[in-house]
């Protein structure tokens, strides 16, 4: 981490399952995710700083019935990094560890992550050109901010509006 710059966002690894590649798991336990990165962060497994990014950490809606259904955490570790890299905040990645030991059912999970999976292919490349305003200073702003480029942007996505301009 850059001296003097706080860390709004921890998001840890699992244990005994682990579910990262082989050069991740070659570096240092307590990685700093460079400006411009993305993450899949899920949401069993982070802490955050509420003052400094609270307002952001919105999870997608998540169940039967919501086109990204699993993917909701990944959706707010993706507006939380862009957040945090326009003010200056820093994510890390990597502790605490966590011991998992449920193996997922991949049947299962791709038919929950179909849609997500499919929609990666430009939500992806959205988020990692978002940029933000330097009006934008805090983080509500700044959700804000992104969540009108979310709308105008991938709308064609959200067939019938059901997920996008519910954020």
């Amino acid at each position: 981490m850059r001296e003097g710059v706080p860390t709004a966002v921890s998001h840890g690894l699992w244990l005994n399952i682990p579910d990262y590649d082989a050069p991740t798991h070659l570096v240092k336990p307590m990685m700093t995710l460079p400006k411009g990165a993305l993450f899949p962060m899920c949401g069993m497994n982070m802490g955050f700083d509420r003052e400094l990014i609270g307002p952001a950490i919105y999870f997608g809606l998540m169940g039967d019935g919501q086109p990204i259904r699993r993917y909701d955490d990944m959706w707010a570790g993706w507006c939380i990094k862009v957040i945090c890299d326009h003010l200056g905040l820093g994510v890390k990645t990597g502790l605490p560890y966590i011991w998992h030991s449920k193996a997922s059912n991949p049947f299962v999970d791709l038919k929950k992550e179909y849609k997500g999976i499919y929609w990666q292919e430009e939500i992806i490349p959205f988020f990692q050109a978002a940029t933000l305003p330097k009006e934008c200073t805090t983080v509500p702003q700044c959700y804000l901010e992104l969540s009108k480029q979310v709308k105008a942007k991938l709308r064609k996505l959200d067939e019938g509006g059901k997920f996008l301009l519910k954020l």
